[in-house]
């Protein structure tokens, strides 16, 4: 692969993304763990995570994670509705979009 080559650009911009995915990560954690101890969060965390999903979702398939994008779905989809999701679901579809990023995020 050559430097100007458009997958040495994804690369690239990738490797710029990395930091604040790893933040938004973060933050989605921080959501399926308050859910999972108090069974509730508070709603501007609920918000915040609920776009850091949708925006994982539509990105992360550009730079060649299509499973970490199913997953960033179903997080956006546990969240995305009147009432609280399941504390064991969100757990579940956080930790595996944990999972399916933990190589590209070293």
């Amino acid at each position: 692969m050559n430097a100007g080559s458009p997958l040495a650009a994804i690369a690239a911009i990738w490797q710029r993304q990395v930091p604040l995915t790893r933040q938004r990560l973060q933050v989605l954690r921080k959501a399926a763990d308050m859910l999972s101890e108090t069974r509730t969060i508070e709603p501007d965390l609920r918000a915040e995570a609920l776009d850091i999903a949708h925006k994982l979702a539509g990105s992360l398939g550009m730079f060649g994670y299509s499973e970490a994008t199913d997953h960033a779905r179903s997080v956006e989809h546990e969240l995305d509705h009147t009432g609280l999701p399941q504390p064991e679901r969100l757990e579940q579809h956080v930790t595996a979009l944990e999972s399916s990023l933990r190589d590209a995020l070293l």
